[in-house]
């Protein structure tokens, strides 16, 4: 057994023989990541009849290029993937069937199709006792969605089986693509990787300026000989500058290597990007400074020159903390230690806030009355509890029948400390569309936040 080191530059190059063999069986061969492909199995399967034969066909493909390879048939790209690891052929519609006793680890066994930290999320479910995917897929969907973030939900329709993202049928916007004629033409790994990171560039500025993000991308070259070159490379996240950089090189790195026997008789001439599919540009989680990649590491470094001006504390960033409310759970720290926090975010917090986290935090916060039924005001007991069911909220001269509430929750926090000790219960209440997050000090309600 020989144990290697990550190399993707290498696994790419290693791979591009496989793609070639399947792609000369089954056209329409769509690169996730090195190692891993995809095709749509409905026509490959009415052309050789069935799945079982698309199957071998495909296994002695691969086996020929001097590999050996799994394949899984499912109705859904993730549900499709786990079941490569297993071997094993979905029935129709019943991919949860499959899914559900397969432990909780398996959703995130796959990284080019989960979020980088779903590790966490399998942790956490874990430790709540859900340890397969049947009993993850047996929770609500609203307790997934106002318990857990964005890529839990995605996870839980991944585990009920349920449709994930098909083809895009946005409209493509207009001269997307790119295309770069090479003089003298490239016939070297290192040349043409350089013009495949200045094409990736001129790419992701028309996706900018088009407010839209890549997911499908078509990578296409020619060489001097008129030899046509192409591949698709599929994303579960939206591709970032260096991303498609990344993959552009792979892909060339394959062609010009020739490891399947059919190295180009000549050299690049022409290099093309073609944006298959695209999404909103909202779907892409873009930095604090308009982008991602090198635009923030320009920050932080005229940042780092402020420090050396004005001193190392000039210069503040916000850290996730400890703590029950949520203004205690953000610190500022100055910038390069923000590995440090005021408190371990991650110890148990008795009697913490439920998450999700208000939108807003008022720094200064309203006093308001909450009052029961029949007017008389609510107060928290010693017992922390309601002394009344809540009805309705006096803020100011106005009175707002409440919704829906929930709570309170309770913290007697540094009793040790006569001077920063606090007893303090928060709760949660719904006023005409609008949810806010109240506090209960000193015999007093307060606006602490306003949920969005």
């Amino acid at each position: 057994m020989h144990i290697a080191q990550s190399d993707p530059d290498r696994d790419a190059r290693l791979f591009e023989p496989v793609v070639s063999a399947v792609d000369a069986v089954a056209p329409g061969v769509e690169v996730l990541r090195p190692g891993l492909m995809l095709l749509p199995a409905r026509g490959v399967v009415r052309y050789f009849g069935s799945e079982e034969r698309a199957a071998e066909q495909l296994v002695d493909a691969v086996g020929a290029a001097g590999a050996e390879c799994q394949i899984g048939i499912a109705d859904e790209l993730s549900t499709a993937v786990i079941a490569a690891r297993h071997a094993t052929f979905v029935p129709v519609g019943k991919g949860a069937d499959f899914l559900a006793p397969l432990a909780i680890a398996e959703i995130s066994a796959e990284p080019s199709l989960s979020a980088p930290d779903r590790g966490e999320l399998i942790d956490l479910l874990t430790r709540l006792g859900l340890r397969t995917i049947g009993a993850f897929a047996a929770l609500s969907p609203r307790d997934v969605a106002s318990r857990f973030g964005n890529d839990a939900v995605l996870a839980h329709r991944s585990a009920r089986g349920e449709p994930e993202r098909p083809p895009s049928a946005r409209a493509l916007p207009p001269d997307l693509d790119v295309e770069q004629y090479c003089d003298p033409p490239i016939d070297r790994v290192d040349a043409a990787a350089f013009a495949g990171r200045a094409l990736a560039e001129q790419l992701h500025a028309k996706l900018t300026a088009a407010a839209v993000a890549c997911t499908r991308l078509l990578v296409q070259a020619t060489t001097g000989n008129g030899e046509g070159l192409s591949r698709t490379w599929r994303c579960a996240q939206p591709l970032t500058p260096e991303g498609t950089a990344d993959r552009v090189r792979w892909q060339l790195d394959g062609w010009l290597t020739g490891r399947n026997g059919t190295r180009p008789t000549a050299g690049i001439t022409m290099l093309r990007l073609e944006p298959v599919e695209v999404i909103s540009a909202g779907a892409l989680q873009l930095g604090l400074w308009g982008g991602v990649g090198e635009e923030e590491e320009r920050a932080r470094r005229a940042l780092i020159r402020v420090q050396g001006l004005l001193g190392g504390e000039a210069v503040q960033m916000p850290v996730l903390s400890g703590g029950r409310g949520p203004a205690e759970r953000i610190s500022t720290v100055p910038l390069g230690d923000e590995v440090l926090a005021a408190a371990d975010p991650d110890a148990p917090w008795p009697g913490r806030l439920p998450a999700p986290a208000p939108a807003v935090v008022l720094d200064a916060r309203t006093q308001v009355v909450l009052e029961g039924p029949g007017g008389v005001p609510v107060r928290v007991g010693a017992r922390g509890t309601f002394t009344d069911a809540p009805a309705q909220l006096r803020w100011g001269t106005k009175v707002w029948p409440l919704r829906g509430w929930s709570g309170p929750w309770s913290a007697d926090e540094r009793w040790w400390d006569p001077v920063a000790a606090q007893c303090a219960s928060r709760a949660q209440v719904m006023i005409d569309g609008k949810a806010l997050l109240l506090i209960y000090c000193n015999d007093r309600w307060s606006v602490e936040g306003v949920y969005e």
